[in-house]
Parts: structure tokens; C-alpha cells; sequence
């Protein structure tokens, strides 16, 4: 009952972290069975309508239901710790986001059990996606159109907290130009988040009512324009790249520096070079878009908008490397997988700059050439970077020290695993091999790359498995891990491992960036403290976040299905739940002095 009804954002952050590594393997199964299907030619073992749906789930899993509640999952358990907070701006609504997010993923992911999951890709094209079963047992998209809205409104209200949170709640003298990379990153996706999100509401509120209620959003046959779909999927949809890869920006920052015992090279570069990037992610999503026929004009346009984000990402990359340059380099787990994103993601940003051309984007377009962008953009930069993350902050949050020796063995089982699966892509992809096919013919010279590439695939496999038997070998330790078992450099090592569920007995006085950092070098063990020990307010836990989310995932399930009484039903218990909440005038609790020593103690 307490994990049901936590509002701590500790305790949410690992909620964030279990859910997004279920649905993370859930996203590589599927993976691996659109492998095993590619590993011959003209192979029927998951083909037709299956296929579709595999490769349809595994994009949205992945994206909207891995990458991102483990992006979360940091947010949550840092942030608030670097800024020197004592929990997030609204942490009930912290609450509600996460179970809007596990129940829209859930409403999602049942679909496989109720006539089929969706197959319109993952990016649900209309007029695919608008196709309607007459027989009413096919209602894949309908799932992705519900289940993708309510997990949606939970990374929407998400954004919005943790942006409350940064602007207000950091410790006296954390000024913005003192916030570690992290929190920076975390801010600034914060930010993309607001304004990127609604757009994929609209879409999908569109799409539901061309579905569910005979609307012409989308339906040429009625006067409606498939294009206005990818417009509004891609308005939201490329921001959607930078909301995932710019906390990864900030997780390597922190480690590099971390473990070069050096400041981050160009600091002020990199907040200014993250912040520009943020910025032209809302203008250039129609470069994927470029076959539509938009135009030689507004193709040049959004090409050199491309062009123009390689610019202030390769300012960040030779930061890293500068950072690095003479520092008293430790490659432990985290290090390593942070030193080997950067040239990873420089080869996916090559590629990218490679797709921005419009002449040779027509050539690249719907290839495998596009899989291996992407991938080496999400899988070789993010899935790195929050691996890097999970060793780095592990004893954080849980008190227990990753197992060295296995993370190294998870190390290059996935990083060899994943260069023989997507590198071999780009050339199938320059050979014409379209990607989103469940077969290919004998004998035109795609055999070796697909081999090669679903070997690969499973060593990531094996990789991930090596990772998980860390974890829970890890979790059945005592909890033993110091509270700075990196010679860190930021305020969430200033405080125990795992911290006390009020984070710092007293709010932390920060005296400049690396706030940590700059009182080790002043002799100094600990922060100065910018209060007297007094009674700590904290907030009450809530059962009503999660049955407010029960309700909306009912109430998904009475529109698919046109039973509007279920519908009724579902938003209703949602609506009683928001009134009581308005009504009922909770206080909170209070952590008296005395209490502070017996529970630091006990950490």
C-alpha cells in the first residue's frame, strides 16, 4: 500500500524505473522477434499482420513507454537532490503522472490480448491508422489512440512540475548558473515537453474522433488530409528526439566530469548550446517530411534547420572530449558507457546530417539507412547514457553498489551487440532494403547484413540479461554504499545513501558551481547548512492519484467499445476523486527536530 499511495519522489523515481524496465524488455522481445523474422530470407515465422504489429509496438514501446519513464525515473530521483529541494513543487501530481503513465502504457500493451495490437507503425500514418474493422474486433489503433493520450497527460503534467520545481525550489545560492548539467537538461526538456505535447494531443484527440465517432479529420473520402496528421505528429515528434536525448546530454556531462576530476570544460557553452538546441527542435520537423511534396522552398528551409542543430551538439561533443583532455581519467561501468556514447552518437549525428539533405533524403527515405540513424541516435546515444546513469546513481538510490566486473561485461556484450546490429542497417539500407517489410528476396546480397545484424540483436540480449542479474543481485546486499562513493562533485552526494525521506536535514548554503566540489576544495566535509535545524513540513500520501488513473483507464475501454455507460463510469470516478482532493484540506506532516537525529541514525 505504500508504494500505491507514495508521493515521495524517491519512491516514484524507482516506480518510473521498474515500470520503464518492464516495458523496456517487453519493447527488446519484440525487437528480437522482428530479428529472428529477418534472420533469412523469405522466412514466415512472424509475418503479415503479426509483423506489422511487432514492428508497431516496438517503436511506440520504446519511445513512449521505455525511454521515457526511465528519463523520468532520473528526474524524479535527482534532480530534486542537486538543486537541494526537499521534494518537487507538486508532489501529488508528481504521483498522478506516473500511474497516468503506467495505465495509458498498460491500456496499450492489452490490445495483444483483445483481437490484436496495433499495426499502423508507430507513427500511425493515416489512412492506415483510420482503417476501422467492421466487425469490431480489430481495434488496435484505438488502443494506441486511448493508451497513448493518458500516459501522455502523465509525462505532460510531469513536464510541468518538474519546471515549477527547478525554477523555484533550488537551496539558496543555487543561482541557474550553478545548476549541475543534469538539472539544466532536465529543465530544458521540461520546457520542450510543454510545448511539444499538446500537439500530439490534438492529434490523437483527431484521430479518436475519425475512429470512435465518424469524424473527417483525416479521411480524404470526407474532406479531410492525411498530410495534417504527420504535420502534428512531427511538430510534437521531433522535439520528442531532444526531450529523450537532451537528459542524456546531461547524465554524461555530470559523469565525465565526474570521473576526469576536472569541471565541466565550457560550462556556460554547454547550458547556451542545450537551450539552442531545445530551441530549433520545434523547426525542423518537417524533414521528415521532405517526400510529401511540401515544396523545394520549405524543404531547403527545414534542411539547413537541420543542419544548424549539428552545430550546437558538436559544441557539446568537444566539450566532453576537453573535459576528458588531461584529466585523472577512472573507467569504471558508468565512465565507460559514458566515454562511449560520444563517438556513438557522433556517428548517428552524421548520418543525420546526411538525411537533412532533401535530394538525398528522397534516396534515404523509408530505408533501413533511416533505421540505423535512429537507432544509433536513441539506442548508442540514450539507452548509453541511461545505462551510465543506472551505475553512476544506483548506490543513490538504493544504497548498494553495482557489481564492477558485470557491469564491464554488460558493457561490451551490448556495445558490440548493438554495432553489429545497426551498423550493417546503413548499407542494407544504401542496398534498397525498405525498412517496416517482414521479408526479403534471396539472392540480391541483403543475407549477410541481416544475419550479422540479428546475431547482434542478441547479444544485446545477453547484455541486458548480464544487467538485470546485477540489479537483483545487487538488491538482495545490505545497504552499505557511502553517501560519495565517487569523490563526486554535486549535492546529491552530500546527503546519505540511500537519503532520508526529507533529503537534507538542513537546506544546503551553495557557494558556486559544483557546489560539492568547491567545499572539498575548501577543506570542508560537508555543506554549510543555510538554516537552523527546525521541524521539516512533508507531504501526506494519496490512494487518489492512482484510482484517478484507474478511472481514465476504464473509461479508455468504454470508448473503444462504444459503451459510453462504462465511459460514464471511468471519467466519473476520475471526476469524484479531483473532488475530493479539492474539498478535503490535507496538511501534510511534520518531521520534528528530535525525530531528524533518530531517522539520520538509522541512515
Amino acid at each position: 500500500m505504500d508504494w500505491l499511495t507514495t508521493v515521495d519522489h524517491k519512491k516514484i523515481g524507482i516506480l518510473y524505473l521498474i515500470a520503464g524496465g518492464i516495458f523496456f524488455l517487453m519493447g527488446g522481445i519484440e525487437a528480437i522477434l522482428i530479428r529472428i523474422q529477418l534472420l533469412y530470407p523469405d522466412q514466415k515465422i512472424f509475418f503479415g499482420d503479426t509483423f506489422n504489429q511487432l514492428t508497431t509496438m516496438h517503436g511506440t514501446t520504446m519511445i513512449f513507454l521505455a525511454a521515457m519513464p526511465v528519463i523520468f525515473c532520473f528526474m524524479n530521483a535527482i534532480v530534486p537532490l542537486q538543486i537541494g529541494a526537499r521534494d518537487v513543487a507538486f508532489p501529488f501530481v508528481n504521483a498522478l503522472g506516473f500511474w497516468l503513465f503506467f495505465f495509458g502504457g498498460l491500456l496499450l500493451n492489452t490490445s495483444w490480448f483483445l483481437g490484436g495490437a496495433p499495426a499502423a507503425g508507430w507513427t500511425a500514418y493515416p489512412p492506415l491508422a483510420g482503417i476501422i474493422d467492421p466487425s469490431g474486433v480489430f481495434k488496435g489503433v484505438d488502443f494506441y489512440v486511448l493508451g497513448l493520450q493518458i500516459a501522455g497527460l502523465g509525462t505532460l503534467i510531469g513536464g510541468i512540475n518538474f519546471l515549477v520545481t527547478i525554477i523555484n525550489m533550488r537551496a539558496p545560492g543555487m543561482t541557474y548558473m550553478r545548476m549541475p548539467m543534469f538539472t539544466w537538461a532536465a529543465f530544458i526538456t521540461s520546457l520542450l515537453i510543454l510545448f511539444a505535447f499538446p500537439a500530439i494531443t490534438v492529434g490523437l484527440v483527431e484521430l479518436m474522433f475519425d475512429r470512435i465517432f465518424s469524424g473527417a479529420f483525416f479521411d480524404v473520402a470526407k474532406g479531410g488530409n492525411p498530410v495534417l496528421w504527420e504535420h502534428l505528429f512531427w511538430i510534437f515528434g521531433h522535439p520528442e528526439v531532444y526531450i529523450l536525448i537532451l537528459p542524456a546530454f546531461g547524465i554524461i556531462s555530470d559523469i565525465v566530469s565526474t570521473f576526469s576530476k576536472k569541471r565541466l570544460f565550457g560550462y556556460s557553452s554547454m547550458v547556451f548550446a542545450t537551450a539552442l538546441i531545445g530551441f530549433l527542435g520545434f523547426m525542423v520537423w518537417a524533414h521528415h517530411m521532405f517526400t510529401t511534396g511540401i515544396g523545394p522552398v520549405g524543404d531547403a528551409i527545414f534542411g539547413v534547420a537541420t543542419m544548424a542543430i549539428a552545430i550546437p551538439t558538436g559544441v557539446k561533443i568537444f566539450n566532453w572530449l576537453f573535459t576528458l583532455w588531461g584529466g585523472q581519467i577512472r573507467f569504471t561501468t558508468a565512465n565507460i558507457f559514458a566515454t562511449a556514447f560520444i563517438p556513438t552518437f557522433v556517428m548517428g549525428g552524421v548520418t543525420g546530417v546526411m538525411l537533412a539533405v532533401p535530394a538525398a533524403d528522397f534516396q534515404y527515405h523509408d530505408t533501413y539507412f533511416v533505421v540505423a540513424h535512429f537507432h544509433y541516435v536513441i539506442v548508442g546515444g540514450l539507452v548509453l547514457a541511461l545505462f551510465a546513469a543506472s551505475y553512476y546513481w544506483w548506490p543513490k538510490m538504493f544504497g548498494r553498489m553495482l557489481n564492477e566486473t558485470l557491469g564491464k561485461i554488460h558493457f561490451w556484450t551490448f556495445f558490440i551487440g548493438f554495432h553489429m546490429t545497426f551498423f550493417p542497417q546503413h548499407f542494407l539500407g544504401l542496398m534498397g532494403m525498405p525498412r517496416r517489410v517482414f521479408t526479403y528476396q534471396p539472392g540480391v546480397g541483403l543475407e549477410q547484413g541481416n544475419f550479422i545484424s540479428t546475431i547482434g540483436a542478441f547479444l544485446m540480449g545477453i547484455g541486458t540479461i548480464v544487467f538485470l542479474i546485477n540489479c537483483f543481485s545487487s538488491l538482495r546486499k545490505p545497504i552499505s554504499a557511502p553517501a560519495d562513493p565517487w569523490d563526486a562533485r554535486t549535492l546529491e552526494w552530500t546527503i546519505p545513501s540511500p537519503p532520508p525521506e526529507y533529503n537534507f536535514k538542513q537546506t544546503p548554503l551553495v557557494r558556486g558551481y559544483d557546489a560539492f566540489w568547491k567545499e572539498k576544495m575548501a577543506g570542508n566535509k560537508e555543506m554549510t547548512p543555510a538554516e537552523p535545524i527546525g521541524s521539516i513540513h512533508m507531504p501526506s500520501p494519496s490512494i487518489l492519484p492512482f484510482l484517478m488513473s484507474v478511472g481514465l483507464f476504464i473509461a479508455g475501454y468504454g470508448f473503444m467499445y462504444h459503451t459510453y455507460i462504462v465511459s460514464i463510469l471511468g471519467i466519473g470516478m476520475t471526476l469524484i476523486c479531483m473532488f475530493f482532493r479539492s474539498v478535503y484540506d490535507d496538511h501534510g506532516f511534520h518531521i520534528e527536530p528530535e525525530e531528524l537525529n533518530d531517522k539520520g541514525a538509522k541512515a
